[in-house]
């Protein structure tokens, strides 16, 4: 019944993405916007299209009792809330991807994604779409898809020389393009 039920709630929060807000900006302190393109977007945490209390600040939908996405207790939202229980986990995993690097391994069958050798003790997790990508090519793409670039589906393991020559690799790209000096003039304007 729970997988079920959750299979539902997900398929929801496709049928609504249309209605919801499509803007991913930087800021800085001031303006409570998130500094870095490390952070994914949710605009619901953005002021300026917070719902408020008893609705969950990554989808922005009703909370109901227990973190649920559905009331089945026919009690209302609940106002206090403001985080689903499976968007919590959800933000854990895109801010901290690391954290679930057992998983990650294990869906991996303990293999290199890059090099297909066997992992390392020292094995770092990494975005198979860089995020600095994602914010200069993919910025546009409507919000509930632009989060696959931080969840499961862009994540990998590699061990730590192969990600060492890659992050190497990207940092001369992105030397060579501009897109640092691009960044910067997004991030500012």
């Amino acid at each position: 019944m729970p997988i079920q039920f959750e299979r539902t709630a997900w398929r929801e929060h496709l049928l609504l993405a249309a209605k919801r807000p499509r803007d991913w900006r930087l800021g800085d302190r001031r303006s409570g916007l998130p500094f870095t393109f490390r952070t994914p977007p949710a605009p619901y945490r953005d002021a300026a299209h917070a719902l408020g209390p008893g609705f969950c600040c990554v989808c922005g939908q009703p909370v109901y009792r227990l973190g649920w996405h559905v009331d089945l207790w026919a009690t209302g939202p609940n106002e206090n809330a403001v985080w689903h229980s499976a968007c919590v986990v959800a933000w854990q995993l895109w801010n901290a991807p690391s954290s679930q690097i057992q998983l990650l391994r294990r869906i991996q069958n303990r293999r290199c994604a890059q090099s297909g050798g066997r992992l390392w003790r020292n094995a770092e997790v990494d975005h198979r779409v860089p995020l600095f990508r994602v914010w200069s090519k993919h910025r546009h793409t409507p919000w509930p898809g632009l989060l696959d670039f931080w969840g499961l589906p862009n994540l990998q393991v590699i061990n730590r020389d192969i990600h060492a020559a890659r992050c190497a690799a990207e940092a001369r790209d992105r030397l060579a393009s501009g897109s640092t000096n691009q960044f910067m003039k997004t991030n500012t304007t």
